[in-house]
């Protein structure tokens, strides 16, 4: 009986030993919940890094969000035009508007070998005077140096000018420009999560520099240098030579 006694209680003890082995303990359970929770809050920052970074500058770089590729300046042919008002009673042309159309001639005879038209406007009200105009600036422009086979005079019809249509003086030279400003093919609030510029930005920039480019031709390429001026050379080289420094006596 008693051995039967010690059996039972010996069983007892390993059934407990086997259930204190096979269940974790607290601090064992709570190291196996915080492993997988610690790998998901370093997998969610590796994410977030990733985005703020840029690995791929070259596809980046591509994209069109650069104003001059988007507003190029172009070197091509541009009409050059310039309205001189008349009104009814006038019989020629004031002072100054003869300073206006004799700049006008020096840009032409500057940057253009072609036609020069002069138009003068058909069935307005100042049509007479606009006529006695056109001859004065005819006579202008031969005087600064317009060949006459250059000069073309036309007319134009004058609907929607009203009583007084202007002279119109135009020719066709080669210039550096860029597209109209002022499109807007895309809503800007619909871009603020690409952070990227919208599409007039830079625009009126680059036509500014396009006006500000006195001789177009420096866009497609450096011009030839000169050849040394020996004269010169020498002179600079001699006034090098000659020059000294003298230096004062401080005591």
């Amino acid at each position: 009986m008693k051995a039967v006694r010690h059996d039972n209680i010996s069983a007892s003890g390993n059934l407990q030993e086997r259930r204190r082995t096979m269940s974790p303990s607290p601090r064992h359970l709570a190291s196996t919940i915080g492993r997988p929770s610690a790998a998901i809050l370093f997998l969610g920052i590796a994410m977030l890094m990733s985005g703020c970074a840029n690995p791929d500058g070259v596809t980046t770089g591509s994209l069109p969000d650069d104003y001059r590729t988007r507003h190029p300046i172009i070197v091509g042919e541009a009409e050059k035009t310039i309205d001189i008002p008349v009104a009814t009673g006038d019989q020629g042309l004031t002072r100054g508007q003869r300073e206006v159309i004799a700049g006008f001639a020096a840009e032409y005879l500057r940057t253009s070998k072609g036609i020069i038209r002069i138009m003068t406007p058909q069935g307005a009200m100042n049509s007479g005077a606009a006529s006695a105009a056109a001859s004065d600036v005819r006579k202008l422009l031969v005087r600064m140096g317009v060949p006459k086979n250059r000069i073309l005079q036309t007319g134009f019809a004058a609907d929607g000018y009203g009583g007084s249509a202007p002279v119109r003086l135009s020719y066709v030279a080669i210039a550096a420009q860029t597209s109209a400003c002022g499109e807007w093919p895309a809503d800007m609030t619909l871009n603020t999560t690409e952070n990227r510029n919208y599409y007039n930005f830079g625009c009126a920039s680059q036509r500014n520099l396009a006006a500000q480019i006195a001789n177009p031709n420096d866009l497609l390429g450096p011009r030839r240098m000169t050849p040394p001026d020996a004269e010169q050379r020498g002179q600079a080289m001699e006034r090098y030579r000659g020059a000294y420094t003298e230096l004062e006596d401080m005591n």
